[in-house]
């Protein structure tokens, strides 16, 4: 099991790639589109550099390299129709739940899986095996690597004065191996700022273009 957390590499040439193409706009999740000039362009550039960030913690990802300003080329996978959220506080809904204060911080983080494209279906470990989504061993590999990713980027963020909220992480496999697939946008990934400001983005009211462009603005910054 150890070679599991092992990427490998392909000649460029052959048809085990694919390039994924990053759009200006995100979805505010009620079907609707928030575009904003090159945004596709910044996506990318988030994306490529913490992907290649968690390599270095030999974290299999899917990622190969930046093919174009907009597009980032991949290890062709097939993606798992699932993804897992990783709350390292307690947002709202948590908080009404067991009576908790909202925005403490949690000692460990709390795992949600999420079937499909929309975050509002809410489904247990029990599901995805019952329903063949993924069998036991590799979702045992998905929530290791979930584990990984989360320790590395609150420490990450944390040396920049930033706290990680929240973190979506989805998964693909190519040739039987799990990978991370992940899209880290404004939409999946949330950072806060603890000594909130005037100037500070709620990453949660992300409404209007120009809300996206700051948020997006303020992840570039922390990762350049």
């Amino acid at each position: 099991m150890k070679n599991e957390l092992k990427t490998f590499s392909l000649p460029l040439e052959s048809d085990d790639y694919i390039n994924q193409v990053y759009p200006d706009y995100i979805s505010n999740g009620k079907s609707e589109k928030i575009k904003s000039k090159n945004l596709g362009t910044n996506f990318a550039k988030i994306n490529i550099s913490i992907l290649d960030y968690l390599k270095k913690y030999n974290i299999p990802v899917a990622s190969v390299k930046l093919e174009d300003e907009n597009t980032i080329k991949y290890l062709k996978y097939t993606k798992l129709n699932f993804s897992v959220r990783i709350l390292n506080y307690v947002d709202k809904r948590t908080a009404k739940i067991f009576n908790k204060k909202e925005n403490e911080l949690l000692d460990l983080p709390v795992f949600e899986y999420h079937y499909g494209k929309t975050s509002n279906n809410l489904i247990s470990e029990s599901h995805l095996i019952s329903f063949n989504l993924i069998n036991f061993e590799k979702l045992k590999i998905v929530n290791r690597i979930c584990s990984k990713v989360n320790a590395v980027l609150i420490s990450y963020f944390e040396r920049r004065g930033k706290f990680l909220g929240e973190v979506t992480c989805s998964f693909g496999e190519h040739k039987n191996k799990i990978y991370l697939v992940n899209d880290f946008t404004p939409v999946s990934l949330k950072i806060l700022d603890l000594n909130k400001n005037n100037n500070s983005i709620d990453p949660y009211k992300l409404e209007t273009p120009s809300n996206v462009r700051k948020y997006t603005d303020f992840i570039l910054n922390l990762i350049n």
